[in-house]
């Protein structure tokens, strides 16, 4: 069963730093931004762990864990302090009431998962056997907007695919609908009364089934630009209207950290074959380079150390393409991994503008790039 963290922090930065640190382990991250709302919530999830700020306001650190030990079904979950330096010997202090460890701000990532990996063991979640989900996998999808239309228009465009489409009118029910049913992802309208894509936001990271559901705003075009910041409040990025659909699907495999390797990587003879689509946008090339990334290192782990880069199918590889495959090309440089380019002499031509790909060895196809790295 998954680790339940809760962070209670007036600071949304801190926040997401202890959000992010623990995301590639298996366990539940929920978050308050008060004292009387986090104690809310210990007392309904009942945590393994608990991290305070000690100098929250107007309900400080010290007084949350005296409430908490006053707690009898609270009382022994074990407590990491949040503190300054300037108010370190003060933690110090406390540690009777039973502070198991305490942590100084700024907060470094390796620091944060090492001592809560003392208290509560963590396991990642490749260790606890949770498979990323491929991107032509089912995926549920929540779409919260008082426009019935929008919620239509992305069943429509997603109708060819496994992904299923629910919708919500209002937060409430959108919460409601996240707690009863397995959501994979939400889509949240910035133009919801009095703040509701916000205020669903904040409600279900307070939940341990929920703490982890990416959320992705849906604003109009011209309003973009003033939900820029909604990324540093938590939002997972931003949608806007009329919804493009396969914009939709590459953010939602990106939030979702959906496994897209499969479309364009096969192992051949030995080798690792990358074949990127002619296609190429910023978004896209972001996923492929991460995934691609983690094949490499398996591939070397499994005792690999062979890519062909086939370009043979491109007539005219545009400027993303070509960045995209030097970025590929240095990752695999890095681990050491032989490659190999396989493409006509345009490819060639195109490529060779580049200082990085002086020394790439070329062939005009697939069965000649394995030749070479024999």
């Amino acid at each position: 069963m998954s680790i339940k963290i809760l962070t209670i922090d007036d600071s949304r930065i801190i926040r997401l730093i202890v959000a992010k640190a623990f995301e590639s382990f298996d366990c539940a991250v929920m978050e308050a931004d008060n004292g009387n709302d986090g104690l809310a919530i210990a007392s309904r999830e009942k945590p393994d762990l608990i991290l305070i700020d000690y100098s929250m306001r107007p309900m400080d650190g010290l007084e949350v864990l005296r409430r908490l030990r006053a707690d009898e079904t609270l009382k022994i979950t074990p407590v990491i302090m949040l503190t300054s330096m300037a108010e370190r010997a003060k933690v110090l202090q406390i540690a009777r009431l039973g502070v198991r460890d305490y942590l100084l701000k700024p907060l470094d990532l390796e620091t944060l998962t090492n001592r809560v990996d003392r208290v509560v063991p963590l396991q990642t979640k490749t260790e606890s056997g949770i498979k990323p989900k491929r991107v032509d996998d089912p995926v549920h999808l929540l779409v919260a907007d008082d426009k019935p239309a929008i919620a239509e228009q992305i069943r429509a465009g997603l109708a060819g695919t496994p992904w299923r489409v629910t919708s919500a009118d209002h937060p409430a029910q959108a919460l409601d609908l996240c707690l009863k049913h397995d959501i994979d992802l939400v889509l949240a309208s910035l133009s919801l009364p009095k703040k509701g894509a916000q205020l669903l936001l904040q409600q279900m990271r307070g939940y341990a089934k929920t703490a982890a559901t990416p959320v992705l705003g849906l604003c109009v075009k011209t309003a973009a630009t003033d939900h820029a910041h909604f990324s540093e409040a938590g939002f997972a990025g931003i949608l806007t209207k009329p919804i493009d659909c396969e914009d939709l699907k590459t953010k939602a495999a990106r939030a979702l950290k959906l496994n897209t390797s499969y479309k364009y990587l096969q192992q051949r003879d030995g080798a690792l074959v990358f074949r990127p689509a002619s296609e190429c946008n910023p978004d896209i090339a972001e996923a492929v380079a991460s995934d691609l990334k983690n094949q490499l290192t398996a591939m070397v782990d499994a005792g690999s150390n062979k890519l062909i880069v086939d370009l043979s199918a491109l007539e005219e590889p545009t400027h993303s393409v070509i960045k995209l495959v030097l970025s590929v090309v240095r990752a695999a440089g890095e681990l050491s991994i032989r490659h190999a380019v396989a493409g006509s002499e345009n490819v060639r031509t195109k490529c060779r503008v580049y200082e990085e790909s002086q020394g790439w060895k070329f062939a005009s196809t697939v069965e000649e790039a394995a030749a070479l790295l024999k």
